[in-house]
């Protein structure tokens, strides 16, 4: 029914005009300015994480650095091939990678990895995969079809909203189960910016915070014992600060100690004499912090906030509502993920399992990075052909 709507026959009328040279259209490709500037960015950011990989291997660069660039390589590979493939493919095979990450999913339950009391990893031999990753981008490329699909006088209407609604569920259902809350919580985050920006309407939204209000007490009796001891521990840290207190207490003595400028590279003592644990993947910037200080912190974080502000300008110049759904989404789980992640390390937020974007050591957390600045820098490279 979506590939007879209007909106899909509007993007099949796409012209992406190739260059004349063929050599020089596979390694040398027009990009925008803004383009320019998201790559930038993206470099220097990637440049911070082979730094604080180094440093959280003590120095060692086998023990992490060497593969996090590994990774980051990897990334940069896709998001290459991301941004060379044709947008009407992208939207022809949206259903099919959306069920796809569905069927990972349902194959974790069966067949995944136990990792800290979690199953959440697809083992394939040479490399561990987590579907829950893939189904972030999986999930912003369907509902931005779907909206993409909407006429002026479906939109804002409740009726219309029940499929996106079952599309978002059933991935959050899964992923819950796993479990996995932080990522769960993001993939509502999400979907609920999408339906904002697809025009949903206020009310609704005000009964869907009243119901979520009304169940809480249900959800708090159905949460695994060490997802309370997280609200708990951030509630009041100092209840058991030697088990399940110490992480964010070690966090924030750590944060505290970096001062105003930083103890200086591989200096930060609670890092290097391994009292902060978990230091390069989810409070990695603890070991920023520590060694950089206040002033290194705020540059980091107006690092992201100029990549997040070039996304949303490329939402705005974008010509056809695909395209702008697409970047907006990626531009909220970037958001979303540096938000939660530097606020949990901090003591603002409940310590959840989200890495810090482009620094932590994750290659499935890369790779979904990447492909979603892949998909940015396609659309923004043709933002006018519809």
């Amino acid at each position: 029914m979506w590939l007879r709507r209007r909106g899909y026959k509007k993007l099949l009328r796409m012209q992406i005009r190739p260059m004349n040279n063929k050599f020089l259209n596979v390694f040398f490709i027009k990009i925008t300015k803004l383009s320019a500037v998201l790559l930038c960015l993206i470099l220097l950011v990637c440049a911070i994480g082979l730094a604080m990989q180094y440093s959280a291997g003590g120095g060692n660069f086998y023990q992490y650095a060497f593969s996090y660039l590994m990774k980051t390589l990897l990334g940069f590979v896709v998001l290459f091939i991301v941004f060379r493939l044709d947008l009407k493919i992208i939207f022809l095979l949206t259903d099919y990678f959306y069920y796809a990450s569905l069927f990972l999913l349902v194959l974790v339950e069966i067949l995944g990895d136990i990792r800290l009391g979690a199953q959440r990893w697809l083992n394939l031999g040479v490399f561990a995969i987590q579907p829950s990753e893939i189904m972030k981008i999986a999930i912003i490329l369907m509902l931005a079809k779907y909206f993409h699909g909407l006429s002026s006088l479906q939109t804002g209407k409740f009726k219309y909203y029940l499929m996106p609604a079952v599309i978002a569920i059933v991935p959050f259902l899964l992923i819950l189960k796993q479990p996995d809350l932080g990522t769960a919580v993001m993939i509502a985050l999400i979907a609920i910016s999408l339906f904002f920006l697809s025009g949903f309407r206020l009310r609704y939204f005000a009964a869907m915070g009243l119901s979520m209000l009304i169940i809480l007490p249900i959800a708090w009796f159905n949460l695994h014992n060490y997802q309370k001891e997280r609200i708990l521990n951030f509630l009041n840290p100092d209840r058991d600060p030697l088990g399940s207190g110490y992480h964010i207490i070690q966090s924030k003595i750590a944060i505290g100690s970096g001062e105003f400028f930083g103890k200086g590279f591989l200096k930060g003592t609670q890092a290097q004499l391994d009292f902060l644990p978990e230091k390069h993947t989810d409070f990695i910037f603890t070991l920023f912090a520590e060694e950089f200080g206040f002033m290194g912190s705020m540059f980091l974080i107006m690092l992201y906030a100029a990549i997040i502000i070039t996304i949303l300008m490329m939402s705005y110049r974008c010509s056809y509502a695909f395209g702008r759904y697409i970047i907006a989404g990626i531009g909220t789980m970037l958001f979303i993920y540096v938000f939660v992640n530097i606020g949990m390390v901090s003591g603002i937020l409940p310590v959840v399992g989200i890495p810090l974007p482009l620094i932590s050591y994750g290659g499935t957390s890369m790779i979904t990075l990447m492909t979603g600045f892949g998909l940015i820098l396609n659309i923004e490279n043709h933002k006018n052909y519809a």
